[in-house]
């Protein structure tokens, strides 16, 4: 929903996602550490941005470079930066996953949160695909949501949410992290850590490496 601004009254750019609330101190903390000394941090699909604001705020040594191909989203984080004020947060980028190589400077750090389920396996072939191209040895990418997982019972909810994805696009759906893991090894990235979430997410951490 659109934020209001409470001295006019008048609705704003600044979307809001109550997911997005909910989530964003537990990704922080699986995020924090992974991100010990990395200089910028790409997000793919940044939404409304609060993720961003969120993030950027609570990690001031980080330069946090959110992106989305939606304008309207765009808008929206550009919004949220300009209320934030922080010097740490960037203008965002247009960016589609799928059309690489991505308009972005060097970086060396990678978050995707929700994204995965809710665009085609290109998406998640590209994104392995350009991180395991551009991402120094020993980078971390960090990808957040509900995942298929072998030996782990699939949530009601999440069976019913796989299958709700999927009658609005045959292409979307709950992503195998067995299936991940495997596309990530011929990307050049190892799966390190799988953190639990809550609402049946889940953290997945993968690393970057060798030699670029």
């Amino acid at each position: 929903m659109q934020s209001m601004d409470p001295m006019t009254g008048h609705s704003d750019e600044r979307l809001s996602s109550p997911a997005a609330r909910r989530n964003r101190e537990p990704i922080l903390a699986t995020l924090a550490p992974l991100l010990s000394g990395a200089r910028t941090v790409l997000e793919l699909a940044s939404g409304t941005g609060e993720h961003a604001v969120h993030f950027a705020a609570a990690l001031p040594e980080v330069r946090w470079q959110p992106s989305d191909p939606s304008e309207s989203a765009r808008a929206s984080i550009a919004a949220w930066r300009a209320e934030s004020a922080l010097g740490n947060l960037a203008e965002p980028l247009a960016l589609d996953v799928e059309r690489r190589p991505w308009p972005v400077d060097a970086f060396d750090a990678l978050v995707a949160i929700n994204l995965l389920h809710i665009a085609p396996w290109s998406v998640t072939e590209a994104l392995l695909g350009e991180a395991g191209e551009r991402l120094p040895a020993g980078a971390p990418v960090f990808l957040y949501g509900p995942f298929l997982r072998d030996g782990v019972p699939t949530a009601p909810s999440n069976e019913a949410f796989d299958a709700e994805l999927r009658r609005r696009d045959p292409r979307w759906g709950l992503r195998s992290l067995a299936a991940v893991s495997t596309l990530a090894r011929a990307s050049g990235l190892h799966l390190e850590q799988v953190v639990e979430m809550p609402a049946n997410n889940v953290g997945v951490v993968l690393r970057r490496q060798g030699a670029r």
